[in-house]
């Protein structure tokens, strides 16, 4: 299996290893922690350099990487690697570590399993073959994750490129296990993939598969270690593994998993002299001090299991004054009380049960609350929110339940329990109460609505509605988060742990909690994604809604619902959801909330180019955001009916509406809003011909964007600002504008922004020359654009394609794109639009020798461009009328039309075509 990847992957592994260096070189050039060695250095302090060769290898390998990945045979469709799913259940996320667990003390000789594993890993690195999948299993407890995590740690060296941990939660008590979609997401995210990038949809088959393939990719040519641990299946774990040949996988698992192109390493129970040297390491003991045949005993009643034997050595080590014989004693009173499990579970948990007799009450109390805890590690805030008691007392408990081996500790100071414990965790807690565990999720979700709240104060915008912190909530203990970084941070690692208290919560039938704890979510989730995962969440919201009849909290989860499908260009999807948010919001008389949900309709409603529904729903929001005195909501709604205004070419009432929310912006020092009217506003003065004035506009809003690191809208302002170098002459600037700004749209997964750059830049191919790259790119936008939905975006591709095709002689279908372009078009009510596809048809009708034809085409468009005030169209019809009248009636007849354009032309600062229409009015008079 990865051996048939790994053929598409190694033709660019070696360029994949050059990428990867260059672009270390880069990153760490004003690190003061990371030198690169000899040469290298010299790079690294020259970081330009390497960049300017990083760009020329990237361009190399996506072209090829695009030949190879995406090929597929006609008609077949890519397998889907995990069950059919809709996409209604509440999402999860994958624990990824970004560097292995801890090494154990607990770790006892397992030299042949080691020798055999690091033999097989040397043999293929130094014969250049491919490492195969290395699966450990073996019974619960018998030290599998240990196993992998200390082979990890052995051979880290060979695989200096990374380590990644990921629990697949295959056996874990209370949680479901992880999706290979899931997983992907967050392994992609941890190696540094923007989640805006990473594939999203509701074909979870499909999607699974393209996350597979970019994570291929992403280790091609690298040398990794990937530590899967706990897996269900091997269909779990197979759209994981990386394509390239020199990744090593680690497989943990209870099952055997059955695959091909693996090797199998069972970890079976300790020798018994093995286990008996384990337990006297850990009990800190003098060997001699014991009896053996105690000591054998001791071990067998454990079942020769190293998690058994480590906690029983512990109770020994924390009770000087007990013998081997006391313990013997107690372990057996514990296994008699236990007897009703299966041999297997009975030798360990006598253990657990004696480790946890040994505790002091409220510690007893505390080990038993993290049975109920839905996510995969914890902190101590988490911990102290589970158990009731502050982050101080949950620090210390924490520590003591690590000395006494029943919890394992993580990076960052962070703990999770063995799947057994936390199996007999929960079994404990099951004697108590049956309401601890609700008060429990209970109070952990508290917690993270009150850290959710903080976070949430960092980044969300200036202005905008936060979602207010839990009653109570300043008592909760949150951790210090002083910046949007450190906020962003907390979520990143938070973000698995916040899911699975969400659906905790939602299978409690704890619906107020669920919807909570979504709409704190939501501000993330909007700007950081995966947008699937947000899809689900919101659908868990909105049916939690449903069944406590909340309509005001349903709307809100359709609103949110609404926006991230807006944002995945489901538009349809998201026109529905908003539409029943707005009804909802009705039926309770929220007229904010109702506002809002018409404020997003609006923008959709624009995107697929309904403007009138769009100007209707805007006016609507406006008029009731005026109502309420919500001034933040008024800004919004106008700048949001300035691009409706605009994209009618009715460009007074956009500046107009676009003006006035850039003053409101600006009196509430709503920076992001800011920029984007800046934005707007810069388009509106291109298309009206002030070049200039457009060109500050979009600089202004591109320095914000900057400031505010929001690469999305820096590559909107990059893409504006092309188009004004393009229309004033500056083709290679507008290149760079535009391939900018297409890298910063491929990175983050925006297929919108992407199709825009990709026409802008098929427009520049056509006008230096090279017709035929202009029609493929084209054609590559329009593809786009119709898979999105996005008519305005196919109208302006077809205009171009037309324009294209008459350039090689394909008449017929350059008619039949200039026909399409102006059907669209119309019904959009763009006339500016129009009048330029008209001007295109007309050039070409006039240079395929029908001059009257092309005459009443630039007839038309002069008409439509006068009336919007179009300039740039007006001065194109009058040279096109001009240029025909030559060809019919001679230049006298002409000349009129022709100097009447260059005036036009001059004012618009378009020198190049001044020139051309000059030389033909000199060549008469000469």
């Amino acid at each position: 299996m990865r051996l048939r990847r790994g053929v598409a992957i190694a033709a660019v592994a070696a360029g994949g290893a050059v990428t990867t260096m260059l672009a270390g070189l880069v990153t760490n050039a004003v690190s003061a922690q990371s030198h690169w060695p000899s040469w290298l250095g010299w790079l690294q302090a020259h970081p330009w350099l390497s960049f300017a060769i990083l760009g020329v290898v990237t361009a190399g390998l996506t072209a090829l990487l695009a030949a190879l990945d995406d090929h597929r045979t006609p008609g077949q469709s890519p397998e889907p690697a995990v069950r059919p799913d809709d996409g209604s259940g509440l999402p999860g996320a994958a624990l990824v570590l970004r560097s292995l667990p801890r090494d154990t003390t607990a770790f006892t000789d397992r030299s042949a399993e080691l020798e055999s594993l690091v033999r097989s890993v040397r043999a293929a690195q130094e014969n250049g073959e491919a490492l195969l999948v290395h699966v450990i299993d073996g019974m619960p407890g018998v030290g599998k994750t240990t196993f992998a995590v200390h082979a990890g740690h052995v051979l880290s060296e060979r695989f200096p490129d990374g380590q990644l941990f990921v629990n697949l939660n295959g056996h874990t008590t209370g949680r479901s296990p992880v999706q290979a979609s899931e997983a992907l997401a967050s392994l992609l995210t941890a190696v540094g993939v923007p989640t805006q990038r990473i594939p999203v949809g509701d074909d979870m088959g499909a999607i699974t598969e393209a996350r597979a393939a970019m994570w291929r990719s992403r280790l091609a040519g690298k040398k990794a270690l990937l530590i899967l641990d706990n897996a269900a299946t091997y269909r779990q774990v197979e759209p994981l593994l990386p394509g390239g040949s020199d990744c090593l996988v680690l497989v943990t698992s209870r099952k055997r998993l059955a695959a091909h192109e693996e090797m199998v390493l069972p970890v079976e129970a300790l020798p018994p002299d093995h286990a008996v040297d384990l337990f006297v390491r850990l009990s800190g003991r003098p060997a001699h001090t014991f009896d053996r045949d105690v000591l054998e005993e001791l071990v067998r009643l454990c079942g020769y299991l190293p998690l058994g034997v480590s906690l029983l050595a512990a109770r020994l080590r924390h009770h000087p004054s007990w013998s081997a014989e006391d313990l013997r004693e107690r372990l057996i009173t514990s296994r008699d009380r236990l007897g009703e499990l299966r041999a297997g579970e009975r030798a360990v948990a006598a253990t657990f049960d004696l480790s946890y007799q040994d505790l002091a009450p409220e510690r007893q109390h505390f080990f038993r609350s993290l049975g109920f805890y839905p996510g995969t590690d914890l902190d101590a805030y988490a911990g102290a929110a589970l158990g009731a008691v502050s982050v101080a007392v949950a620090r210390l408990q924490l520590d003591a339940l690590y000395d006494a081996h029943l919890i394992d500790e993580h990076p960052g100071n962070r703990y999770r329990l063995h799947d057994l414990l936390r199996d007999y965790a929960r079994s404990l807690a099951d004697e108590e109460d049956s309401m601890d565990h609700v008060q429990a999720v209970q109070r952990v979700c508290t917690y993270y609505l009150a850290a959710l709240a903080v976070v949430n104060e960092h980044i969300v915008r200036d202005g905008a509605v936060v979602p207010p912190p839990p009653g109570g909530a300043a008592e909760v203990e949150t951790p210090a988060m002083e910046s949007r970084t450190a906020a962003l941070d907390w979520l990143e690692n938070e973000r698995p742990n916040v899911l699975a208290c969400i659906r905790e919560a939602n299978g409690l039938a704890q619906h107020d909690l669920v919807i909570r704890v979504a709409a704190a979510m939501a501000p993330f989730l909007r700007q950081a994604g995966p947008w699937d995962q947000a899809v689900g969440l919101h659908r868990t919201a909105a049916e939690a809604a449903r069944h406590t009849g909340d309509q005001r909290a349903l709307a809100g989860a359709l609103t949110e619902l609404g926006v991230v499908r807006r944002f995945m260009a489901a538009y349809p999807e998201a026109t529905e959801a908003l539409n029943e948010a707005v009804t909802q919001y009705e039926a309770v008389g929220d007229l904010r909330g109702k506002a809002g949900a018409l404020n997003q309709l609006g923008i959709v409603w624009y995107l697929t180019a309904d403007n009138e529904a769009g100007a209707r729903a805007q006016t609507e929001a406006l008029a009731l955001y005026r109502q309420l005195g919500d001034r933040h909501g008024q800004a919004n709604s106008l700048a949001d009916l300035g691009m409706v205004r605009r994209q009618t070419s009715r460009f007074d009432a956009s500046v107009e509406a676009q003006s006035e929310a850039l003053s409101i912006y600006r009196e509430l020092g709503d920076r992001y809003g800011e920029a984007n009217s800046l934005r707007d506003l810069g388009i509106v003065h291109c298309l009206m011909g002030e070049y200039g004035l457009a060109t500050r506009r979009h600089r202004e809003s591109f320095d914000i964007y900057k400031e505010l690191d929001d690469r999305v809208h820096q590559a909107y302002a990059l893409n504006e600002l092309g188009v004004v170098r393009r229309l004033t002459g500056d083709l290679d600037g507008a290149r760079e504008a535009h391939t900018q700004a297409l890298e910063h749209y491929t990175d983050l997964g925006d297929r919108f922004g992407r199709a825009n750059s990709i026409r802008h830049l098929g427009v520049l191919d056509r006008l230096s020359g090279d017709a035929p790259t202009a029609i493929r790119v084209l054609e590559e936008a329009l593809e786009t654009y119709r898979d999105l939905g996005s008519r305005g975006g196919e109208a302006a591709s077809l205009s171009e394609l037309g324009v294209a095709r008459g350039l090689v002689g394909e008449q017929d279908g350059a008619v039949e794109a200039f026909r399409q372009s102006l059907e669209i078009l119309r019904e959009l009510g763009d006339r500016c639009g129009e009048a330029e596809v008209l001007n295109h048809w007309g050039a070409l009708s006039r240079m395929s020798g029908d001059p009257a034809a092309g005459r009443r085409r630039f007839e038309q468009a002069l008409g439509l461009a006068r009336d919007v005030r179009c300039p740039l169209e007006t001065a194109r019809a009058l040279e096109g009328i001009g240029r025909c009248d030559w060809m019919v009636e001679g230049p006298a007849l002409a000349e009129g039309p022709l100097r009447e354009a260059v005036t036009v032309y001059r004012q618009l600062g378009a020198s190049a075509s001044v020139d051309d229409i000059e030389r033909l009015l000199v060549s008469q008079a000469g």
